[in-house]
């Protein structure tokens, strides 16, 4: 017990929790009210950091830097090659925001995890990532801290949006995917990996790039692993966003099928907002409340895929099972911040500050948990190299599994969208 209470104060899964629990507590109260973030460009980049929202970006790299490193401290670790590290880490983060917020760009669905990807990468393997960079390139704690913050973006209250058809292709559709691609994966396939294995399926079926970053923390996936899964999506996601809208169009497809078939199978939110927009305002309002009711499963399968590893996957056949108090200290504790986060904003803060407030107090948590995945991306990308991505893509099972088990969801979705709002088992969505 000595042990675990020890851990409150140094052990990354829970700084995460405080580090969110911080940002939470300054934006309710009202000491945190502007976080920034870069505007969209055209030609000039200088247009996307104008000086006075410059200013704003530096304080928050000094303000997020000084928190963090609050928490290495205390954590008994090198504070000062980490907050040296931390800054240009958080200056390629803000690189990687300006080249995503150019329009065509943005258009194209290239956000700023696939950039911030690029840019660490590139360092990586051309000079090579200098030691006291990487102190500051803590991904597992950036990641980990967005993830409990995105936690409280998961609002139950969503789900009553689309009531059961939302449900049917959503809660339905999700978990046949990932036990489907799990075991073509491992059984058929025999990748060699299970880890990458189940990152892709989560990838896959739930949310992309938050759902794999979930999942890949909690099966402690390696860093090349969480990237090869995380560009494919990426760059599936583009394609499916054009070409998904198109095909609808092509054959006259009802619009809240055609929204709950996007809605179900495109790997982002944002791309599968746009996706919709391009169908009309039904087709984009079914397909953005299906993505936020399938986000919930977020946690849903993180913890289940922690406990899947703590008590199969990791444990030696040969030794007795796990008792209940090993499995508690080997869980990764962020997901209980996730899934109270999620909690507490839609069973507390909801009804106590009701929807509008609630909604102001996540608008500026979004931003905070899209610096904290840039940094990660940034991160993940600096620690990478691309012989160890190149070991992972041997034999291109990954790529097999990948397309065999979105085309499979393609099916089942559109099935499902079907069924639920094309009139066949609800009554028709208007």
């Amino acid at each position: 017990m000595g042990q675990e209470i020890e851990k409150l104060w140094k052990s990354e899964d829970y700084w995460a929790i405080w580090f969110s629990v911080i940002l939470f507590t300054g934006i309710s109260t009202g000491l945190i009210t502007v976080v920034p973030k870069v505007k969209k460009w055209v030609s000039d980049p200088l247009q996307a950091v104008p000086a006075d929202l410059g200013l704003w970006i530096l304080y928050l790299g000094i303000a997020l830097g000084v928190l963090m490193t609050i928490g290495v401290a205390i954590m008994r670790e090198d504070w000062r090659k980490f907050f040296g590290g931390f800054t240009i880490v958080f200056v390629l983060a803000v690189v990687s925001y300006i080249v995503a917020a150019q329009t065509t760009i943005k258009a194209w669905g290239l956000g700023y995890a696939i950039w911030a990807l690029f840019f660490g990468l590139l360092i990586a393997n051309t000079i090579g990532t200098p030691k006291w960079i990487l102190k500051g390139a803590k991904s597992e704690m950036f990641i980990k801290t967005g993830l409990v913050l995105l936690g409280g973006e998961i609002l139950f209250s969503e789900i009553l949006q689309l009531g059961a058809p939302g449900l049917l292709v959503a809660w339905c559709v999700t978990p046949t995917v990932i036990l489907f691609m799990w075991f073509f994966g491992t059984r058929w396939l025999k990748m060699a990996s299970k880890r990458l294995t189940i990152i892709i399926a989560a990838a896959t079926s739930v949310c992309g790039v938050s759902a794999a970053i979930a999942v890949a923390a909690a099966c402690r996936a390696k860093k090349a692993e969480l990237t090869l899964a995380v560009g494919m999506t990426m760059i599936f996601t583009v394609l499916m966003m054009i070409g998904m809208p198109a095909l609808c169009n092509m054959v006259g497809m009802n619009p809240a099928v055609a929204g709950g078939w996007l809605g179900g199978t495109i790997d982002s939110t944002g791309a599968v907002v746009a996706a919709g927009a391009f169908l009309g305002p039904v087709a984009e309002k079914v397909a953005a409340v299906v993505k936020m009711i399938q986000n919930v499963l977020i946690g849903v399968v993180a913890f289940v895929v922690a406990l899947f590893w703590v008590t199969k996957v990791d444990r030696d056949p040969k030794a007795p099972r796990p008792s209940l108090m090993e499995i508690w200290y080997r869980f990764p504790k962020f997901i209980l911040g996730f899934a109270a986060a999620s909690v507490v904003f839609s069973f507390i803060l909801m009804p106590i500050y009701g929807h509008e407030e609630v909604s102001q107090i996540l608008k500026l948590s979004k931003v905070f948990r899209g610096w904290f995945f840039c940094l990660a991306f940034v991160a993940i990308g600096l620690e990478s190299n691309f012989k160890e991505l190149a070991s992972q893509l041997v034999g291109g099972k990954p790529i097999i599994l990948y397309i065999i088990g979105q085309s499979f969801n393609l099916i089942l979705t559109l099935l499902m969208s079907w069924i639920a709002f094309g009139g066949i088992l609800f009554a028709p969505f208007e």
